[in-house]
């Protein structure tokens, strides 16, 4: 595997997705991670992260010379470059000719580094504010840029290199060629971690985990992670895995029967339904702010696992949990004070005594849709767009209830089928519908109406860290708006989000 030590950058994630592309495992931990951990990891190579840091900063984060010793290669990534500068005496200066955007990298010396790279000059994305002034006789300068005359360098022995660009962005085009060459030829993976693999290894764990006769508990949300877990769960555990969807009243249209089908009758899984959708509406009644919504339903939930008895002697409790939930659970300077509410990772009430499976807490999302796939599951599940966790009710502006409800599915329906019907869904990171807190003035059946605004909101992303509001050909929005005033009543006005992620966040609450 290949660790990477992350220094805070906002990138840290995109350069361990570069790694699971090349079909190589890896990790993110924080920079100060324990270094009898690192060694019990074994891990073939090391990549030190980008942050915002300054290595002149009174604060600033390090590792211990212990890390570069481990006799695995490193590679350090702009601010990674400087731990390595800083520890094998490179001279360096602070806020001089600083470099953000694009810029052009010219290779010096042939480096496996760059292997495969036509020609010498390089777009690459720059973003720092120091740079390496002069080099000890230990290292070698390998590229450079207008601003920085040691833009890539390495030790004499080629264990240790660093580079001052982000090859892990889409802006540094041949950036993922450099980290596939760091892992695969300069680190030696075989490049072989498959879905195929990970299923057979994940099973196994399970396995191991739960023992031949403890039960699992699953509950099944809908949503693509709460199914592709409860898919692999069953294939390593088969019916000691007991499956349960609540109908908080909180979903889309045709979900209860949809986990009905796929699950129960089509892969023979144990299935309760249990709808609680009154329950959450009374106690969602009259909560205006978003986050008191998300707290309410996560704790409804446990809840309503209690009350109905639906453990049934199981031992472990199931959940979709990802590894960006993981990631971003923990700050790059340990632990943080402060867990998302209504988030996987924050564990459970001591009073359920249930240990928790979470079989996907090492994937992201598109590799979750790999193993979706690889377990047989239909598209229908697996290609589906995120969800929120609380449902509908971060989807309401305002107060939520049954009516508006109602109103918000049926309007949401209509989006998801014009989406469909156009082929839209495949370019589409999410679309949507939101119910705002407002009514207007309109025109119906040659009479006036007081009714409720609908925002339609759908845009781009390749992993929701950031997004770009989709820029629907007007014919389509048309129909789309004529199809939700004409078919939802109470609703005489639709608006269309063109805001992108930042500013705002993809989903409105």
């Amino acid at each position: 595997m290949i660790l990477i030590l992350d220094f805070g950058s906002q990138y840290t994630q995109l350069i361990a997705r570069r790694v699971r592309e090349a079909n190589v495992y890896c990790e993110i931990h924080p920079y100060n991670f324990a270094i009898d951990k690192i060694r019990a990891l074994k891990p073939r190579g090391i990549i030190l992260s980008g942050g915002p840091s300054s290595t002149y900063d009174d604060d600033a984060p390090d590792i211990s010379d212990e890390v570069l010793r481990l006799g695995c290669p490193v590679l350090g990534i702009c601010y990674g470059l400087y731990i390595i500068a800083q520890h094998l005496g490179a001279k360096s200066v602070s806020s001089r000719a600083r470099e953000y955007g694009p810029a052009t990298l010219t290779i010096d010396e042939p480096d496996p580094l760059f292997e495969g790279l036509a020609g010498k000059e390089h777009r690459v994305w720059m973003s720092h504010g120091d740079r390496v002034e002069a080099l000890p006789d230990s290292l070698q300068p390998i590229a450079h840029s207008g601003h920085s005359p040691f833009a890539a360098f390495r030790t004499y022995d080629g264990r240790m290199r660093a580079i001052q660009f982000h090859p892990e962005v889409v802006h540094t085009p041949c950036g993922a060629q450099v980290l596939r060459n760091f892992v695969l030829k300069i680190c030696g993976e075989a490049g072989d971690w498959t879905m195929a693999n990970f299923v057979q290894t994940k099973t196994a764990e399970i396995r191991s985990q739960v023992g031949a006769t403890d039960r699992v508990l699953m509950a099944l949300s809908g949503g693509v992670d709460s199914a592709v877990a409860a898919a692999l769960i069953y294939r390593a555990i088969g019916p000691r895995l007991k499956c349960v969807f609540v109908d908080t009243g909180l979903s889309r249209a045709g979900e209860r029967e949809r986990m009905e089908r796929v699950f129960a009758r089509q892969r023979g899984v144990d299935l309760k339904v249990i709808d609680a959708s009154t329950l959450f509406v009374e106690r969602l009644a009259g909560v205006l702010d978003p986050e008191t919504k998300r707290k309410i339903i996560g704790a409804t939930f446990i809840d309503v696992f209690e009350s109905e008895e639906v453990v049934g002697g199981a031992r472990f409790l199931g959940q979709g949990t990802l590894y960006p939930d993981v990631i971003e659970s923990v700050s790059f300077k340990g632990p943080s004070a402060v867990i998302k509410s209504h988030h996987n990772v924050g564990g459970l009430p001591e009073r359920m005594k249930l240990e928790l499976i979470e079989p996907l807490r090492l994937l992201f999302k598109d590799e979750v849709r790999a193993l979706g796939h690889e377990l047989g599951l239909p598209s229908e599940i697996v290609d589906r767009e995120p969800f929120p966790g609380p449902g509908l009710a971060v989807r309401i502006v305002g107060e939520v209830t049954r009516e508006r409800l109602d109103l918000l599915r049926r309007a949401d329906a209509i989006v998801m089928e014009e989406i469909s019907r156009d082929g839209f869904g495949a370019r589409l990171w999410q679309a949507f519908a939101v119910l705002l807190p407002l009514k207007t003035v309109g025109v119906m059946g040659d009479g006036r109406s007081y009714e409720s605004t609908i925002a339609v909101r759908a845009v781009e992303s390749q992993d929701g860290m950031t997004a770009d509001w989709a820029r629907l050909p007007p014919d389509f929005l048309a129909r789309l708006s004529s199809r939700i005033t004409n078919e939802t009543k109470g609703v005489n006005r639709v608006v269309y989000d063109i805001t992108s992620k930042p500013p705002a966040t993809i989903e409105w609450e």
